[in-house]
């Protein structure tokens, strides 16, 4: 266990690193478009270097805010303060901040950026179907993500997910609105310059470089953190129950975002589960691995 949280802080400390280059060749993608190579990539290389910064110390709050999570009352939600305080005691942890999201769609997600700044949010959904058992199934599989470190990451991935997609499409906006970029040495008479055409590219890239970044650190997370959670419980048929549930359930989790998905339980995105000609193509920037793997896998413990 214990190699595991280092091996997901080092995990972390490459995200950032890989964030930053991404975030570094959108800045020299739209050097390449308006001629000041440059200047957009020390720009984007502060920029990516200041929100790195700040998503260490924010991006909880931010993913809450996102999700429009609420501070759950203690006497509302009695049932399920108990069972996070049981949890936690039974592991050795610190009570995270304990939220509610008011969406039919059952889920949850865990945030923050350590055991001691740390959060756990379920939906409205989630409390109405799920009983005492698999509730506990659910919150202790979040509590995994929190004792595995795997919320540093995760978290740290919300806000640089939506940055270099909110950098690309931008750019590529203003690029349409001052009809081009400015021309210059290079050029070909009237046809494009070739370093303009790889600037569109990348441009049009980073935003999927991101998002298969963004699953690739969610996947493995998700199977290791249902062991866990049958490590905390004890009893790997109350996950079980509740995979179940979720997999039989189709509702579309509304208070999700594109750069929220990978923190669920289960993917809160539509498309789930596509079997059509895109559904390879699908299955590549999917967040989680498909339920019935998980389950299955948990029948062998």
């Amino acid at each position: 266990m214990y190699e595991l949280i280092r091996s997901n802080k080092r995990r972390s400390i490459a995200l950032v690193a890989a964030f930053v280059v991404v975030v570094a060749l959108v800045g020299a993608a739209i050097g390449l478009l308006v001629g000041n190579g440059v200047v957009f990539t020390v720009i984007a290389l502060v920029v990516s270097a200041a929100l790195a910064f700040g998503s260490y110390w924010k991006a909880d709050k931010i993913a809450l805010a996102v999700s429009r999570a609420k501070p759950a009352s203690e006497q509302e939600y009695a049932r399920l303060h108990n069972l996070v305080e049981g949890l936690c005691i039974a592991g050795g942890l610190p009570k995270p901040g304990v939220y509610v999201i008011d969406d039919p769609a059952p889920n949850a997600f865990a945030t923050g950026r350590n055991p001691d700044h740390a959060a756990i949010a379920v939906t409205t959904g989630l409390l109405e179907i799920m009983n005492r058992v698999e509730l506990e199934g659910v919150i202790a599989h979040e509590l995994g993500h929190i004792r595995n470190y795997d919320i540093l990451v995760s978290t740290l991935a919300v806000t640089m997910v939506g940055a270099v997609a909110l950098l690309a499409d931008s750019a590529i906006r203003l690029m349409w609105w001052n009809g081009g970029r400015v021309s210059r040495r290079g050029d070909h008479g009237n046809g494009g310059n070739p370093l303009a055409l790889l600037g569109f590219a990348l441009l049009i890239l980073a935003p999927l470089i991101a998002r298969a970044m963004q699953a690739a650190i969610s996947r493995r997370r998700e199977t290791l953190a249902d062991v866990s959670a049958c490590q905390l419980t004890r009893y790997p048929p109350g996950l079980i129950s509740a995979l179940e549930k979720l997999q039989a359930d189709t509702t579309v989790t509304h208070s999700a975002s594109t750069a929220t998905a990978h923190l669920w339980i289960e993917q809160p995105m539509s498309g789930v589960g596509d079997s059509g000609r895109l559904g390879g193509v699908h299955k590549m920037f999917d967040t989680h691995p498909p339920l019935e793997e998980r389950i299955a896998l948990l029948r062998e413990l």
